[in-house]
């Protein structure tokens, strides 16, 4: 299914994304720190190309959730969508000769700073949820181009999941 578009909104500029890449047949491809290693660096360099800094992110094994944030007016979400999944397709193929993503993946425009919150906490509290990890702190696949992961752990202000056990 073709996710909708808002006929009104451009798309361009300081606007806040919620994006969520899937592989292909879902399958468990973010397992590996080698195929995480080939497929973020492409990620981050479509970001800083587009113009993006990436809130928060995490590779879970079938899927990838990015919170996007435009800095500049000539920020271009559908761009950025573009070159990330085509630079990381690229490389990937060439280190593993498999195909990675699924055409379609979901979006969510951000409009206020709780929503986004609620987001990055959604983001860091995956892989917890997903039993893979029972700390955020232990997961390697997660982070931010604009700040510490402790940074953002203190920020939505976790409860108790979120806290190492002792």
């Amino acid at each position: 299914m073709h996710p909708e578009r808002l006929q009104s909104f451009d798309y361009f500029g300081f606007h806040r994304y919620f994006l969520t890449f899937c592989t292909i047949d879902r399958n468990h491809v973010f397992v590996t720190q080698e195929r995480v290693d080939v497929v973020r660096p492409q990620i981050l360099r479509a970001a800083s190309q587009e113009g993006f800094e990436i809130v928060a992110y995490t590779f879970m094994p079938d899927h990838v959730h990015l919170l996007v944030e435009g800095s500049s007016e000539s920020a271009d979400r559908r761009r950025f969508i573009k070159l990330a999944k085509q630079l990381a397709r690229y490389h990937y193929q060439r280190a593993f000769g498999d195909r990675l993503w699924q055409r379609y993946g979901y979006e969510q425009t951000l409009r206020t700073d709780e929503a986004t919150i609620d987001v990055v906490r959604y983001i860091l509290e995956n892989p917890v949820r997903a039993g893979l990890v029972d700390d955020v702190q232990k997961y390697a696949y997660l982070g931010s181009t604009k700040y510490q992961l402790a940074e953002l752990i203190e920020t939505v202000q976790m409860g108790d999941v979120w806290r190492p056990t002792r």
